[in-house]
């Protein structure tokens, strides 16, 4: 069967710039981390969702916490055709909303169970994206429809050993489920334009632990590192095709696709100047080096598998660095701030339609607003710029697409935190 470059490129496209970090990486796990730009999330314990970040920051409530958070993603990501070698006018490639909107929820608790050990519960996302052209796109077998979400089920347990120092560390049930559809591209001969060259849908589950410490130096001065490890998933599902040749008809053939979602490791520092001023900052790595390549494999009818495709990616590790602020306006009103330089893990050799990564600056504000004794909100907003990049990629009939794009966002995020 002659798919197995198509299939390795949709398989490719799980790496896209719809989630606004590092390669198809998620930051937005809470709204009130948002407004500082993440700055300070492994230190700071604002509410119930230091689960995610850091489980040992549980130790520091002594209430119940309930926190429950949603963040917009309004992307702007647009391509320009730069040239082709097909005699294809390169403005056909043109797209000006290849990611569309998205919103992204967390809900997060969190108990003491005595004045040792604290425990947590959460449900966020690490990783995700969606990105979607037209089914008439001339260079569909590139481009097309893809999607894959998450869900992180989290349990966190955390222990103060002694006043001022604190671990914690939890279990990830993570859950995935991914969506990749490729068209055939205007210059296919003797195909129909817009048919499925690729159809792969596929799901499954892996699991992962984080592991957290937290040192409170002093009465203003705290520092927190949190480190999740990878997760091995396998997308089990259908492929189909409706090539003539060498195609399925569109019957559905067992297919998988392997990914390594990367280990992320965290230190931050918070730290309370006066009364009303406090500076936050982190260092966040995430071990994309894991992900050396990119594995398709098919299961004919006679039972026999083969892999479709291997290719080295060779991405390498990235650092996001944040600092932040915040300041206590008044009694009811808590002010943030904060900018942040994102590190893409992708070479420029590797760039694709399917994977405009670049490296990208956020600017963050945001405030929390006390309603209550009990009960708060937090709103936050990032401007989030990306570099515009130039690449050409191939597809399977030979064609060279000449390419440049260009990736900003606007974050916004709403939360409500309840403690009793």
């Amino acid at each position: 069967m002659k798919f197995s470059k198509t299939l390795i490129a949709a398989s490719l496209a799980f790496v896209s710039a719809d989630s606004f970090a590092a390669a198809f990486q998620l930051s937005e796990q809470n709204a009130s981390g948002l407004g500082r730009a993440y700055a300070g999330e492994a230190s700071i314990a604002d509410d119930a969702s230091v689960v995610a970040r850091n489980p040992a920051l549980m130790t520091l409530f002594k209430e119940k916490q309930l926190s429950v958070a949603a963040i917009g993603v309004i992307p702007d990501v647009s391509i320009e055709g730069e040239s082709t070698n097909n005699g294809i006018d390169p403005s056909a490639l043109d797209d000006d909303s290849i990611a569309p909107s998205a919103v992204v929820p967390a809900i997060y608790f969190t108990m003491p169970y005595n004045d040792k050990v604290s425990i947590g519960f959460g449900a966020f996302s690490n990783f995700g994206l969606s990105t979607e052209f037209n089914d008439e796109y001339v260079a569909g077998q590139i481009a097309g429809e893809t999607e894959i979400f998450t869900v992180n089920l989290n349990a966190s347990v955390a222990y103060k050993v002694t006043e001022q120092f604190s671990f914690g560390i939890g279990l990830n049930a993570i859950y995935a489920d991914a969506t990749v559809i490729r068209k055939v591209g205007a210059n296919a001969s003797g195909i129909d334009f817009g048919a499925d060259a690729v159809n792969l849908q596929g799901d499954d589950t892996g699991f992962g632990l984080n592991v957290g410490l937290m040192y409170q130096l002093d009465d203003n001065s705290r520092f927190g590192f949190n480190y999740r490890s990878e997760t091995d998933i396998t997308f089990d599902g259908d492929f189909s095709n409706e090539l003539p040749v060498g195609g399925t008809g569109g019957a559905k053939l067992p297919g998988a696709v392997d990914l390594t979602l990367p280990a992320i490791a965290e230190f931050s520092g918070s730290h309370q100047l006066d009364d009303k001023l406090g500076l936050h900052y982190s260092v966040l790595w995430t071990g994309w080096s894991s992900f050396e390549s990119l594995e398709a494999q098919v299961t004919l009818p006679t039972g026999d598998k083969f892999v479709a495709f291997e290719k080295q990616e060779q991405f390498d590790d990235s650092f996001r660095y944040s600092v932040g602020a915040d300041y206590q306006y008044n009694e009811d009103l808590l002010l943030r701030a904060g900018v942040a330089f994102d590190e893409s893990p992708v070479s420029q050799t590797h760039l694709s339609i399917s994977i405009p990564d670049t490296d990208r600056f956020w600017f963050s504000f945001g405030g929390n607003y006390i309603i209550d004794q009990n009960s708060n909100v937090d709103l936050g907003v990032s401007i989030i710029r990306g570099k515009t990049q130039t690449f050409t990629e191939a597809d399977d009939s030979g064609s060279q697409w000449g390419f440049e794009s260009k990736g900003h966002a606007v974050l916004l995020g709403a939360q409500y935190n309840y403690k009793f």
